[in-house]
């Protein structure tokens, strides 16, 4: 079994790096206001996935103060598709809070980034070290999943206990040029050190040194608790189009998705007769009704098992009747093309938006 000296991986490591990283535009220009938001992004979301949302973000919002003074839709609707909304508001929060206590500039220091809402142990490290040159340690669930497999640790790495002694160590290493090092560990971990059995243990410049290729427990490390299982839930969306526009409703300020727009939607699988059942209790005067392609959707603890309606009105809707509750709370009616430029709708109810409205 290879003896692991965390300190021998720093060489190997940053002149693997310094041959395979991939150009990112946050990486060619490290500026800190582009390192902190595409670190934001990035969290739950895939560098392929987060390159075109960074760029259409900076074009609109090149600076903090930008951010700052941005109108909440117009900025969840730059947001629209990353999904985990509450980050696109914590940037806006910050933003304000470096605007007035900070004279616009990011602070340098990790412990004063962490102050900042939105911002955790992992980004403070990583704004500081990449952006700011600060030899802290940045430690994402990719530098977990190397740091364990190298060192064969079979602990919970989701346990805080042990993301300490990881970040330690880390940070007992860091040479001075912690934005190469701290960037090559996370590099490592999203090209090479993949999860499980997809791990390219030929290809990682560390290989002689780990214990878990040595013991054969790559594809068993990091050691994770089970996840709990989703809560599964049936749900009909509803795409309503009539002469005033499209139906939204924008969702409770607090919960899922909140404060967001939405498609109108009920809980069950609704059948064509129990969709006109509700059009009339809402007053709708329907021309027709088409059922759409079932789809599901996947939150962190919840996911969703939709199907669909595209319900067509004849007339404008009018109030729906006084004399019992509207199956569906008030509604706003988005003109043509405005889902496009003004309503940021999340990607749950997307799958139900005609393509020439997206």
């Amino acid at each position: 079994m290879p003896q692991v000296t965390l300190a021998a991986i720093v060489t190997p490591l940053r002149r693997w790096f310094a041959a395979r990283k991939r150009p990112l535009p946050w990486r060619d220009d490290p500026r800190p206001y582009y390192v902190w938001i595409s670190e934001i992004m990035l969290q739950q979301t895939r560098v392929t996935a987060v390159l075109p949302y960074f760029d259409r973000f900076i074009n609109a919002l090149p600076d903090v103060a930008a951010l700052a003074a941005v109108e909440d839709d117009a900025l969840l609707k730059l947001w629209e598709g990353l999904g985990y909304y509450s980050r696109a508001r914590n940037l806006k929060k910050a933003a304000q809070i470096i605007m007035t206590e900070h004279g616009g500039t990011l602070p340098a220091e990790a412990a004063e980034l962490e102050k900042l809402p939105g911002i955790g142990r992992y980004t403070a490290g990583a704004i500081s070290s990449i952006a700011f040159g600060r030899r802290v340690p940045a430690v994402d669930g990719n530098v977990l999943r190397v740091i364990a497999r190298l060192t064969g640790d079979s602990r919970d790495v989701m346990r805080e206990s042990t993301r300490r002694v990881i970040e330690t160590a880390v940070g007992a290493i860091i040479p001075r040029d912690a934005a190469a090092f701290n960037q090559a560990l996370m590099e490592l971990g999203a090209l090479v050190c993949l999860p499980r059995a997809a791990a390219r243990c030929d290809e990682c410049p560390l290989a002689a040194q780990c214990v878990a290729r040595a013991e054969d427990r790559v594809a068993s490390l990091p050691a994770k608790a089970p996840k709990k299982e989703r809560r599964v839930e049936a749900r009909t969306v509803l795409w309503v189009e009539g002469p005033a526009g499209v139906a939204l409703h924008r969702r409770p300020s607090r919960g899922l998705l909140a404060g967001l727009w939405e498609l109108p939607n009920v809980a069950g699988h609704l059948t064509r007769q129990e969709v006109a059942a509700l059009a009339a209790a809402m007053g709708w005067p329907v021309k027709s009704l088409r059922r759409l392609p079932a789809a599901h959707h996947v939150f962190t603890h919840i996911e969703w098992q939709l199907i669909g309606w595209r319900v067509r009105l004849k007339a404008a809707a009018v109030n729906p009747p006084a004399s019992a509750p509207a199956p569906l709370p008030p509604l706003t009616w988005a003109a043509p093309g405005d889902l496009k430029t003004r309503y940021g709708i999340p990607t749950a109810f997307r799958y139900y938006v005609p393509a020439e409205e997206r």
